[in-house]
């Protein structure tokens, strides 16, 4: 996938001969010369995925390897999250991540012991040892209250919930991906900003 410009993100082989491929843009870091600060990130199209399917079926021909369809696509909106250069790519966006073993005691207690799956805002932490680490980020309501839905208005006597950290490695993940959130309205809440009732 290199030698045509593309990432491979992964490949999925299903019992009825389906062959899936996802494919990405190459991510050249936070300081990209391509791109202009804070312009969008460039997307994979159905030309790139036109472009890499001609080439996958040529080269399985090639090699005489057994399928009865070939899929290309882009990640979507729920990307796996695989490698550190993956986890760099994504600070700031809301990720879900599921564990390999329950770290509720490792929480402080603030979660309950058995859960594995969490849903935050990734960031990027030193650990003790100097060494990149990462964490997620999340607020959680008090026993019994609901939270605000996003883009709700939110009234100034309401206390702030409560923010929570947990950091992990990449060695103690089971998986990551991007969370799915997708905002119909366009329009995103402003930041910090309450409105009373």
């Amino acid at each position: 996938m290199a030698g045509l410009g593309y990432d491979l993100v992964e490949i999925e082989r299903s019992a009825g001969g389906l062959l899936r491929v996802t494919i990405d843009l190459p991510w050249s870091g936070p300081t990209s010369e391509a791109a202009a600060p804070g312009a969008p990130e460039a997307l994979v199209t159905v030309e790139d995925c036109e472009k890499v399917t001609r080439q996958l079926q040529f080269a399985l021909e090639v090699d005489d390897i057994d399928y009865k369809r070939l899929e290309v696509s882009s990640p979507g909106i729920d990307r796996p999250l695989r490698n550190a250069q993956d986890f760099e790519r994504f600070v700031g966006e809301v990720i879900d991540i599921t564990l390999k073993a329950p770290m509720g005691a490792a929480a402080g207690g603030q979660v309950a012991a058995n859960r594995k799956k969490f849903r935050g805002t990734l960031e990027r932490v030193a650990g003790a040892d100097g060494a990149q680490g990462w964490q997620i980020v999340w607020s959680q309501e008090p026993e019994g209250k609901t939270a605000p839905k996003p883009g709700q208005k939110i009234s100034a006597k309401r206390a702030p919930a409560p923010v929570q950290a947990l950091g992990f490695t990449l060695d103690e993940l089971r998986e990551a991906r991007l969370a799915p959130i997708v905002d119909f309205k366009g329009r995103r809440p402003k930041p910090d900003v309450t409105v009373s009732d």
